[in-house]
């Protein structure tokens, strides 16, 4: 069995121009939902983002440290390219 848990929410106070808000509603009304929950879904993907950013930022990192063999790269290089469809 699955309970869906509720999380606690805290309502806070955001300044949005009015073209802004006009555009929320709009995209809300569209799916179905309300501003709040839209803005809760981007605030998601906002945090998203930002953490796939830093996974980038690691790795980038890690290959700076460690570079990866060049042997190695264009073997997967050449293997990708032979296993492409269409070619």
């Amino acid at each position: 069995m699955v309970k869906h848990m509720t999380m606690a929410r805290r309502e806070v106070l955001v300044q949005l121009d009015d073209e802004l808000v006009e555009r929320l509603d709009v995209i809300s009304h569209s799916r179905g939902t309300n501003r709040s929950d839209l803005l809760r879904r981007g605030g998601r993907a906002v945090i998203v983002a930002d953490d796939l950013v830093a996974a980038d930022e690691h790795l980038r990192d890690a290959y700076r440290r460690d570079p990866p063999d060049a042997a190695l790269v264009r073997a997967a290089a050449r293997l990708a390219a032979e296993t492409v469809p269409g070619r």
